[in-house]
This record gives structure tokens, sequence and C-alpha cells, in this order.
């Protein structure tokens, strides 16, 4: 099973940062510029209804990686 969050890199972008949501919706987050590239069109026909969904699915996204980073300082202590 493939988790809902992925941090991912690319050394042609050595200062970019990638969050991956990998359920539908489908997304990749920039985080040094909060770019967002979809990959899935929501569904949902109330715009304030997506437009909630999305901002949940992106504050999820940012808590993911700043746990992420925590986790990996805990390791070097």
């Amino acid at each position: 099973m493939v988790p809902k969050f992925l941090v991912g890199d690319n050394t042609d972008h050595e200062d970019a940062v990638y969050i991956i949501h990998t359920e539908y919706p489908r997304f990749v987050i920039n985080l040094e510029d909060d770019e967002v590239e979809w990959f899935d069109n929501l569904d949902n026909e109330n715009e304030e209804e997506a437009t909630q969904e999305v901002q949940n699915l992106i504050q999820q996204a940012e808590e993911f990686y700043q746990r992420e980073v925590d986790r990996y300082e805990e390791l070097e202590d």
C-alpha cells in the first residue's frame, strides 16, 4: 500500500521539496513556491465544498511534511 503523502526531490530543482498526494484527488505541491499540480479533477459540483476540501488536503500535506522534518531531526540527535 502506498502512503497517502510522499516527500520528493529532484536534483534539477535543488531548492524544491515536493509533497505528493497519492489518493484522489492526486496532486503535487512544490513547497519552494507553493505551486500545486493537479492530476485529477474534483468531481464536486459545490465549488465552496471543493475549495474547503482542497484547503484541508493542502493543510494535511504541510502537516505531514513538518512531521517528517521533525522525525528526521530527532534521528540526527
